[in-house]
């Protein structure tokens, strides 16, 4: 969702669905995180008072309907630009369809709040507040199962608002999107009272999800887009449409029927008026225009994305039209037909995530409606980690995405539903190797078993093999040719994919038609009823042991945990020695230990039953039993994945919908891992094997990577006892990195590369004087100090493997690394083991630390020593005339010749800082004329230093 200020449209506030909030001040150049903090992360709907810009409302809880949703809590409010929000109720309303205020009154709002999708009851309808948010009044109910989905104001004349009631429920096992609890509603004493409107050119029967838009120069026109629909796939099969597009010209008492035309409505279904035409209408979900009142759409052939989720349109200038969809935020000057595309906003939502073992190490994971890609975790270059370094995989809603550990150029993607292929990175073609269909698709993916009299027999080869929106895909950590893939069976490939053995159904077989929604079973008019699940019940997680060979755990869709040790001959079901667990609960994560073959720990998410609880259960006898153990892990945070830590078997990470945790006793007790890592749901996680870096898969911002998780992983009892502690300083490489990129402009993602050089890490029991760390050499010898902090826990700074800086400033370039403090940094020490040493609290504490050339470089061992040689005289040159330049610049003017002296000190200066960053930026056996440049600028730092009286 969107807002702007309509005074300035430079300005705008764009919401994520699971990422937060950002605004730009300057037409979407640059963006700042301005809702990142709070309890909560899932965004509905924003709202400015326009009069007042500083005042600004944010719904929580995402508004789509996909089975992916997340949720929020309650109503947040700003009065100062979005610097700080207060949380100010209708905290169990889930998810909120729109915010509305009114035009000249900032005490006013009317919210339209939807509800809990998954399960019935709390602040659901349509609330007002007359006190600022103070308190809240809920002026239409209909049901416990239907909440309100939009609200909009008459343009004139505020005491008259319409409303659209929607009754639905989502399961994991399908959706119910209608009922007799959505309609259509107008209120003409503001909001106090409503009445239904029916009849009069509105269809009968019964309703899914209705959006509305009232023209702004005559409110007198309305428009409402209608889903109905039948044979439980109205909303994705746009031919069995029913209803679509109504028109009034009297402010709702007759209607008129213009089109059928509402994409997808269970997603985004939105007419929205131009303000100044009343014959431009703009929809959604297929982002297209009408310019006969709704007659008839044109969906033009854009360049962005195609899942449209908000348009908006400058009310002052028809041409400014602004849309939001799944890939990025289009901004058009012609009316909507082409675009300026805004792809700089880190909001793509991640599902799994995976590494390999190349330097740097590639990122590898699969975003919801965008692929799967791969990218580095670290760029080289001084201009971060770009876009255009991200490859894409395949298309579709992505998923898992794992490179084969033999051969990092075959990558394995998934899009949704088990839509399975081998990639080959070097090429980019990809073969599609999809298990358990032997004769080929049928055309109809659905799954109910219940189709209608009049619905023909499918006659195209066998069905697809079940399988979830987001299917399993894992190799085996003992022969790398080996895949599993979950559908509703499990599939076994010992050649790449390229055949497949059915191992069997993993499920309980349950027939969901015979499930009700709402309290009823699936027919030939419940709305949606496929939408997101067009397959159950399914596999939603595989995990193999890598002990113990041919241990296998598997987790779906419906309740079932089980477990084979003969590599899927023969099975055990596990799922009732989970103490506590309800029946029918997803398995969505399974972490194998890697330390002990009889531990095994399980993460469940139960929110599609309506249930936010926290389940993290594990086992250390082989599966005989199973200990609950989320602890004292905060309440509804709801448990995605648990990873056990490939160095220290008492260090676990969960993965949950609202923040990160780890625990550092084996799951007794959780800490929220947070500093500047905002509130995020964490999907998967992975912690390099190699490189120590603990990688999150966020559902909201992207992938996001902790450095070196050594700290976390020595953090014992006995180290938190001690007033202070040294951790392991893992091995750092001299990396060059240089600028690859010029004159780009502002309109630019960078992602942050890693810090270039040694991360140390200390633990101090209090904050107070912050210790002396500092780098010797092997013999002793003094080589940089640290600034360091003095924060009480684990505290980090980093050594850029330079020696300290030179108090020179001039020539050195912006590409020649990172400084410790003033002037320019220090020569880079040669490559070899070096000490750090902490003084703190009375004692001294060591780590050695092996420093290592950059991978690339290649050069002898006497080119380097010519070149440390080289850089070692030319700084010692630059430490000595900066105490020769400092005095020369503190003569008095009216001393003989002190005019010229000081220029040509200052000149020298800026050759001698020339000639350091020119021997420094090429890691070789420097130039004859380099060492010839730098025997003269000796010479001639010696006779300015002997004119300025000094030696």
């Amino acid at each position: 969702d969107m807002d702007v200020v309509e005074s300035n449209p430079f300005i705008m506030y764009v919401a994520s669905a699971t990422g937060g909030m950002y605004r730009t001040t300057d037409n979407g150049i640059t963006w700042a995180a301005v809702f990142e903090r709070e309890a909560v992360h899932s965004i509905g709907d924003v709202a400015i008072y326009q009069p007042d810009p500083n005042i600004i409302w944010v719904g929580t809880g995402e508004r789509a309907n996909r089975q992916s949703v997340s949720w929020g809590d309650g109503i947040y409010k700003s009065i100062d630009g979005a610097k700080t929000w207060t949380n100010v109720g209708l905290k169990t309303s889930m998810h909120i369809g729109r915010i509305v205020t009114h035009p000249s009154n900032p005490a006013i709002v009317y919210v339209a709040a939807q509800g809990s999708v998954w399960g019935a009851g709390g602040d659901r309808g349509l609330y007002r507040t007359i006190d600022g948010g103070k308190t809240w009044q809920r002026t239409l109910h209909v049901d416990d199962d239907t909440g309100v989905t939009d609200v909009v104001m008459d343009s004139l004349d505020p005491t008259v608002l319409y409303a659209a009631s929607y009754q639905r429920r989502r399961s994991a096992f399908g959706f119910n999107g209608g009922g007799p609890g959505s309609a259509l509603w107008k209120s003409t004493d503001a909001g106090a009272t409503w009445t239904k409107l029916t009849g009069t050119g509105l269809p009968e029967g019964e309703y899914g999800r209705i959006g509305i838009s009232v023209y702004r120069k005559d409110p007198r026109v309305v428009m409402v887009s209608i889903e109905q629909g039948s044979r439980y796939n109205a909303s994705t099969a746009y031919l069995e449409r029913k209803a679509g597009l109504y028109r009034s010209g009297d402010a709702g008492k007759t209607w008129r029927f213009m089109s059928n035309w509402n994409p997808r409505p269970m997603y985004a279904s939105q007419p929205t008026i131009d303000p100044q035409d009343d014959r431009r209408v703009y929809m959604l979900n297929a982002y297209s225009f009408s310019d006969n009142g709704g007659e008839s759409f044109t969906a033009p052939n854009t360049t962005t994305h195609g899942d449209d989720r908000f348009v908006w349109i400058n009310p002052k200038d028809s041409r400014h039209v602004i849309k939001l969809d799944d890939g990025g935020i289009g901004i058009s000057f012609d009316r909507g037909v082409k675009f300026l595309y805004v792809q700089n906003l880190p909001v793509s939502q991640y599902y799994r995530v995976a590494v390999d073992n190349e330097r740097p190490y590639n990122i590898y994971g699969g975003l919801q409606d965008n692929g799967c890609w791969k990218g580095p975790s670290a760029s080289w270059t001084t201009s971060g980690i770009l876009n255009e370094h991200w490859s894409r995989l395949c298309g579709g809603d992505g998923f898992f995405a794992v490179p084969d550990p033999a051969n990092a150029r075959v990558v394995f993607s998934s899009s949704q539903f088990l839509g399975l292929g081998r990639n080959d990175t070097r090429t980019w073609q990809n073969q599609d190797i999809r298990p358990g269909d032997p004769q080929g698709a049928i055309g109809d993916r659905r799954n109910w078993n219940t189709w209608g009299k009049d619905v023909p027999p499918q006659v195209l080869g066998n069905e697809w093999h079940y399988a979830n929106w987001d299917a399993p895909v894992v190799l085996s950590p003992f022969d790398a040719a080996t895949v599993y893939a979950g559908g509703k069976h499990l599939f076994r490939s010992r050649d790449r994919g390229t055949t497949w053995e059915d191992l069997g159904d993993m499920t309980t077989g349950v027939d969901r038609s015979k499930l009700p929604l709402m309290g009823r079973l699936p027919d030939e008019n419940v709305l949606s009823v496929d939408d997101g699940v067009p397959f159950y019940p399914g596999l939603v997680s595989i995990a193999p042991s890598p002990l113990a060979k041919g241990l296998l755990y598997v987790g779906s869709d419906d309740g079932r945990l089980r477990m084979s040790h003969d590599d899927g001959k023969t099975w055990t079901d596990l799922q009732d020695r989970l103490p506590g667990l309800p029946k029918s609960s997803w398995f969505g994560g399974i972490e194998a230990s890697r330390h002990n073959a009889g531990t095994v720990y399980i993460a469940i998410d139960n929110h599609r039953s309506n249930d936010l609880n926290n389940y993290i259960y594990k086992s250390a006898d082989g599966g005989k039993t199973f200990t609950a153990m989320a602890g004292d892990m905060p309440a509804g945070r709801v448990v995605r994945t648990i990873r056990e830590d490939v160095k220290n078997p008492n260090l676990l990470f969960a993965g949950t919908e609202i923040g990160l945790f780890f625990s550092l006793n084996g799951g007794t007790n959780w800490i929220e891992l947070k500093n500047n890592l905002p509130t995020l749901p964490h999907n998967d996680l992975v912690i390099h094997p190699r490189d120590n870096d603990l990688v999150l898969a966020t559902h909201g911002r992207g992938v996001w990577i902790l450095d070196k998780i050594n700290a976390l992983q020595e953090l014992t009892p006995q180290v938190i006892a001690s007033p202070a502690h040294l951790f392991t300083v893992a091995p750092a490489y001299q990396i060059r990195q240089t600028n690859l990129k010029a004159h780009t402009g502002d309109m630019w993602f960078r992602g942050e590369n890693p810090v270039n050089g040694a991360l140390v890490d200390y633990w101090l029991s209090a904050a107070g004087a912050a210790p002396v760390i500092t780098v010797h050499s092997s013999t002793g010898q003094l080589i940089n100090t640290l600034r360091a902090t003095s924060t009480k826990g684990v505290n980090r700074v980093a050594w850029n493997l330079r020696e300290s800086d030179l108090p020179l400033r001039g020539a050195f370039g912006e590409d020649d690394g990172p400084r410790t403090g003033g002037g320019m940094p220090g020569p880079l020490v040669a490559p070899g083991v070096y000490v750090i040493r902490m003084v703190a609290g009375g004692r001294t504490l060591e780590q050695k630390v092996d420093v290592r050339e950059d991978p690339r470089i290649d050069v002898t061992p006497a080119e380097r020593k010519l070149w440390t040689d080289a850089q070692a005289q030319s700084a010692a040159l630059a430490r000595m005339f900066a105490a020769v330049n400092d005095r020369i610049q503190k003569l008095p003017n009216t001393a003989a010749d002190a005019a010229e002296l000081k220029r040509q000190s200052r000149e020298l200066v800026s050759r001698i800082s020339g000639l350091y960053g020119s021997i420094s930026r090429w890691t070789g056996a420097p130039t004859k004329d380099q060492m010839t440049r730098l025997a003269y600028y000796q010479t001639m730092a010696k006779q300015l230093a002997a004119k300025s009286g000094g030696d």
